[in-house]
């Protein structure tokens, strides 16, 4: 790309980075001690999304294990059952899937606490699950006839990455771990 291509390309990532920082302005302090509260609490935790929002939710799951927290992505073929202490975090940005309503009845009916991730507080899957981290950015649920740069769904799945780390880095410095302790349980088989 030549310097006149790169230009459009510059403002875009600005843009994209603006809209990021524009829901990080709006997430509340609160939401991050709720969060750390519940994963902390979980004797094990299931992570589970669909579509995009299921990567993030495994990546997050995978910063869950680097901290030693038994932590598992539910629907892999070693993911054990859940019941009482342990903890299945969901995400459903628009609101609801019907997946995540179903392993909400599972989560609950075994005993076990249920936290969603959502932009939509209001949404089915908030009003049945234990406790709701809301990261309100745009959504599948919300993007038509949107003016933001990021498409669809791309802005809370982004905004769903940062967090997730963030969240991480809280967690060690709660548990007293360093990063070099994290990356001890990085895997070696890659």
């Amino acid at each position: 790309m030549g310097k006149s291509e790169d230009s459009p390309m510059r403002a875009m990532a600005q843009r994209a980075l603006s809209e990021i920082g524009a829901v990080f302005a709006r997430v509340t302090g609160d939401t991050y001690v709720r969060i750390c509260s519940e994963l902390l609490q979980a004797h094990r935790i299931a992570c589970y999304g669909v579509g995009r929002e299921g990567l993030m939710m495994k990546a997050f799951c995978m910063r869950l294990m680097h901290l030693g927290l038994d932590a598992h992505v539910a629907g892999d073929m070693t993911t054990p059952p859940l019941g009482k202490g342990d903890l299945l975090f969901a995400s459903a940005g628009p609101g609801s899937f019907s997946t995540v309503q179903a392993l909400l009845g599972v989560a609950r009916d075994a005993g076990a606490r249920t936290m969603v991730v959502t932009a939509q507080p209001a949404g089915r899957a908030a009003q049945v699950a234990d406790t709701v981290i809301q990261l309100p950015a745009q959504t599948m649920a919300d993007d038509r006839g949107s003016a933001g740069v990021l498409p669809m769904g791309s802005l809370y799945e982004a905004v769903q990455l940062v967090f997730f780390d963030l969240v991480s880095i809280l967690l060690r410095d709660k548990t007293g771990q360093t990063p070099d302790e994290m990356r001890s349980r990085h895997t070696n088989l890659e």
